[in-house]
């Protein structure tokens, strides 16, 4: 290791201990990156910090996070959260355990609306908990329930946090947004399936909707379900739908996204100025810590880079000469682990920049590897003691402690980590959707008489071939 290389360990090692102790991560990335850039290679660190800071900020995919983020802000206050839930909820009523299923129908959803974690368990807190309580649910599978639905929009696109981990891997936010379907509803399916299983081998856990709390009209029934889903998909189909179709990028259909969560705000009479403000407000509280969060980290990344201790991490990981499996499944603990103290953005901007070089040295793709860390750290959101969607969920259901909450969470941690291994057993689960758009993008921009005469190319026998059947 060369002096260079320890100063940069250094660095790290003081960067996590002020972190430990409740240093704000942002100026303590800043400062660090100074000092010991200052230490490492003199004047030079504030060119460098000068050009990453420049760099960074002409990112164009960044303007998609308040964007998304303004989009999920208003979804929440036009109240499509709550029309949704009613809508399954009058759909699946005589069904077992209805409302743990509502809840994790309406949390798949509503994912693809907004990534938004802490207003998705809110809001699911909110609605669903009084309804549980008052049927006689189960409170810590009730609990466990709100706080996994309401997590699976950190993962379920247009996540935020996919749009931040793209450039990070060099990857298309595109295909991280295709490759994250199917571990989404891979998940979602996990939670439905366990929560009719327990409901329906103990009826007592979650007894149907109660018969004069349902609607027996199915003209109203049917209306309500129209009203409360069609819309919202509709804003859902011109988001995604034109990300993953090409023809827009994350930051125009963003900006789509945002208006027609403002349309359908003003459609459903939920506009008001006030509601305006404060969707307005939270927008720009998450979007500048995520983009201040951005910044500095970027220029903790370089001047770590620069002092070659990223390399040096890289090449003594990979002479251990650890099969290749066993090193991802290590990387997958580490930032298993990191999410307990940290948030997300710390883990995509600071931790992953050390960990991915080893993850691509050994030849995974990049794509399915991201995917693998979104549900992981959607695994932490769920890990106690530092799991936030406890503390979400405790702020507007008094009546459930923190410890039946954290019994039901991790149950359905267990589901998650149970997801992990199949996601790396199969990595198809991710890897289908993207390689299927990408295998239809280049259908389409190739003419039709092209691909035949390029099929008859390919089945054709080459000339090397004839001679070795002559021979």
């Amino acid at each position: 290791m060369t002096d260079q290389a320890f100063i940069g360990l250094v660095m790290l090692l003081v960067l996590l201990g002020a972190i430990f102790i409740g240093v704000p991560i942002s100026f303590t990335l800043l400062f660090l990156a100074f000092v010991f850039g200052y230490v490492g290679m003199g004047a030079t660190v504030f060119d460098l910090s000068y050009f990453q800071f420049i760099g960074m900020m002409k990112e164009e995919l960044l303007a998609a996070v308040p964007l998304f983020v303004f989009m999920g802000y208003i979804t929440e206050q036009a109240g499509l959260m709550e029309r949704l839930f009613t809508a399954f909820r009058l759909l699946l009523a005589p069904v077992r355990g209805a409302l743990y299923i509502v809840v994790v129908l309406t949390s798949a959803v509503f994912a693809m609306a907004t990534g938004i974690v802490g207003a998705a368990v809110t809001v699911l807190g909110i609605m669903a908990a009084p309804i549980m309580i008052r049927s006689g649910y189960d409170p810590k599978l009730s609990a466990g329930t709100i706080t996994a639905g309401g997590t699976l929009g950190i993962l379920i696109p247009p996540s935020v946090m996919l749009i931040v981990m793209g450039p990070v891997l060099g990857v298309s936010v595109a295909d991280l947004y295709a490759a994250a379907f199917g571990p989404g509803f891979l998940l979602a399916g996990t939670y439905i399936v366990y929560l009719l299983g327990r409901s329906y081998l103990d009826p007592k856990l979650g007894p149907p909707v109660p018969i004069e709390e349902r609607v027996h009209s199915m003209g109203a029934m049917l209306i309500e379900v129209l009203v409360g889903t069609v819309p919202l998909l509709a804003l859902i189909t011109a988001t995604l739908g034109s990300i993953l179709a090409g023809l827009a990028t994350p930051t125009e259909a963003a900006g789509v996204g945002a208006t027609g969560a403002l349309i359908l705000m003003i459609a459903y009479k939920r506009f008001s100025w006030s509601g305006l403000q404060r969707a307005l407000h939270a927008t720009m509280a998450t979007s500048s810590m995520v983009l201040l969060l951005a910044v500095t980290s970027n220029i903790f990344g370089a001047v770590f880079a620069r002092l070659g201790t990223a390399n040096w991490i890289t090449e003594s990981l990979l002479s251990l000469q650890l099969p290749p499996t066993f090193m991802l499944v290590t990387v997958l603990v580490l930032i298993f682990v990191l999410g307990w103290p940290f948030e997300w953005p710390a883990i995509i901007l600071v931790f992953l920049p050390i960990f991915y070089p080893v993850v691509a040295a050994l030849k995974f793709d990049l794509v399915w590897f991201g995917a693998l860390v979104a549900v992981t750290l959607q695994t932490a959101f769920l890990s106690p003691p530092v799991a936030m969607s406890a503390y979400y969920l405790k702020q507007v259901v008094k009546g459930w402690s923190l410890a039946t909450i954290y019994a039901g969470m991790f149950q359905f941690m267990i589901l998650q980590v149970i997801c992990i291994v199949l996601l790396v057993a199969f990595p198809k689960i991710a890897t289908w959707f993207p390689e299927y758009l990408q295998h239809v993008a280049r259908q389409q921009t190739i003419p039709e008489e092209y691909q035949k005469i390029l099929e008859k190319q390919r089945s054709a026998p080459s000339l090397e071939d004839e001679e070795w059947g002559k021979r």
